[in-house]
């Protein structure tokens, strides 16, 4: 594995979704992201991002590349992980509203609740207190954007709620979580230009 600072290497799972953003997001942190579709690819990762995308499809294609197994064996050894939208669906315990066939990662202790905010047209931006970045000295509300965007519905005893909805019919409802070395946020903070979140994991993967 490589040593921290600039020499960080974390991956970003490419088999759907941002990837180009969220290694862009990451390299002006530091680090040296790569795009991971192999297990060699993945074994020489020290962290790892799931972007978003379609969840049960990429719940399939990790079967057809065969990561799924390895994936979990990785994350259940400590591999930091940090998912964005269908990332966090897939690394959720419990999925309600999806399809019977669909697999996940089973490493965070939350129940998610597919497209909860709506479809496509109901989209939307907010700003968010996010805790460990918004609540630093002289830092700004951190503007979050929701794309058919899960929400948490439950979390377990271990699970640090990092940022609730604020405002509107949504106000209060779970969209960041953290647990030990796995991360989630419900909205995309790789289509921003803001990089904190990524620094936040960043930082996360060189203290793991």
């Amino acid at each position: 594995m490589s040593a921290a600072g600039s020499d960080r290497r974390i991956g970003v799972l490419a088999l759907q979704g941002d990837v180009r953003e969220h290694v862009a997001a990451l390299n002006a942190c530091g680090a040296e992201a790569v795009p991971v579709r192999r297990r060699a690819e993945l074994d020489a990762v020290d962290g790892l991002v799931i972007p978003g995308g379609e969840s049960t499809a990429m719940s399939r294609l990790l079967g057809v590349f065969d990561l799924y197994e390895p994936l979990v064996g990785r994350l259940r050894e400590g591999l930091p992980a940090y998912g964005s939208c269908a990332g966090m669906i897939l690394l959720a315990s419990t999925i309600l509203d999806t399809r019977d066939d669909a697999r996940h990662l089973d490493a965070l202790d939350i129940t998610v609740r597919r497209n909860a905010f709506g479809r496509q047209v109901e989209s939307f931006e907010t700003d968010l207190a996010f805790a460990g970045i918004t609540d630093l000295p002289d830092a700004d509300p951190m503007r979050a954007v929701f794309i058919r965007a899960p929400w948490v519905e439950r979390t377990g005893p271990g699970v640090e709620v990092l940022a609730s909805v604020q405002d509107g019919p949504a106000a209060g409802r779970v969209v960041a979580v953290r647990q030990g070395n796995v991360m989630a946020t419900s909205f995309h903070p790789e289509v921003t230009g803001d990089v904190r979140v990524h620094q936040f994991f960043v930082d996360m993967v060189g203290a793991a």
